[in-house]
């Protein structure tokens, strides 16, 4: 991290002092998006990021189907039997894919209901296994099925405005208008507080 650094002059006796403090450069936040390549979650977050000014570089897989199915075979050469096509694919992708997860500071897995992603479901369990903190987003009607994914991500958005959302909460602390609207009670009135000694 990178530090700006200001001189304070204090006076209050007749040589005065002087104190260094920093300031800290704004942090530019990775978040990484993996999951499904067929709609356009990717393009809303990217412009709710943008629209909120949020200091987030996004990054993610290759999401063209095609470029990812054949580039080990068109830079390496073609293969005789399917495995070792999909082999060579996957393990070029790779590269990209473990890099880019391992330098995240956020991972986002995007599950949809119309194709099986496999592939993010890895990555969701590659992101926790490096302690990434880790973001799903899902329909609701996909949530038994991710019961597992959902228990080890840290917050389950249901549309990309959310994750929006958590990533401005994440880093300015900027909350939404409530989701339930008017009828959203805050938790003292609703539950009581929760240490009643504090």
């Amino acid at each position: 991290m990178s530090f700006l650094f200001k001189t304070t002059t204090f006076k209050g006796t007749s040589t005065g002092f002087r104190m260094l403090s920093s300031i800290s450069a704004p942090r530019i936040w990775n978040v990484y998006l993996s999951g499904e390549i067929h709609s356009d979650w990717r393009s809303v977050i990217s412009e709710g990021v943008c629209g909120r000014g949020l200091p987030v570089k996004l990054t993610s897989p290759n999401t063209s189907h095609e470029d990812s199915d054949d580039c080990g075979a068109i830079i390496l050469g073609m293969e005789d039997k399917r495995p070792n096509w999909d082999r060579i694919g996957a393990n070029m992708n790779a590269i990209r894919t473990r890099t880019l997860i391992s330098e995240a500071d956020v991972v986002v897995v995007k599950f949809g209901e119309n194709y099986r992603q496999w592939n993010a479901a890895f990555d969701a369990g590659f992101a926790c296994a490096l302690r990434k903190p880790l973001v799903v987003l899902h329909p609701p009607a996909l949530s038994h099925m991710l019961k597992e994914v959902n228990s080890a991500a840290l917050a389950v958005a249901q549309d990309p405005e959310q994750v929006v959302s958590i990533l401005d909460y994440t880093i300015n602390g900027t909350l939404p208008r409530p989701r339930d609207a008017d009828s959203f009670i805050p938790i003292v009135d609703r539950l009581g507080k929760g240490n009643p000694n504090p």
